[in-house]
């Protein structure tokens, strides 16, 4: 399941997200959401969230 809609996204959830300095390698880092930090319904680069592990990023998949 795609990131990019904030709807799909709730605290606790496990996700992969990819961070500000791993953007143009694509790099994926595995974690659990903390916190929703993007206020808008959708964004086309993922939803931004804090992880619990206090790195921040862009949801790029949902870990079912």
């Amino acid at each position: 399941m795609p990131g990019t809609r904030r709807e799909n996204i709730k605290p606790g959830l496990k996700v992969k997200v990819v961070q500000k300095q791993d953007q143009r390698s694509g790099k994926l880092t595995e974690g659990v959401v903390a916190r929703i930090l993007t206020n808008s319904a959708t964004h086309p680069h993922g939803i931004k969230v804090k992880l619990e592990s206090g790195l921040v990023g862009r949801v790029k998949e949902i870990i079912e």
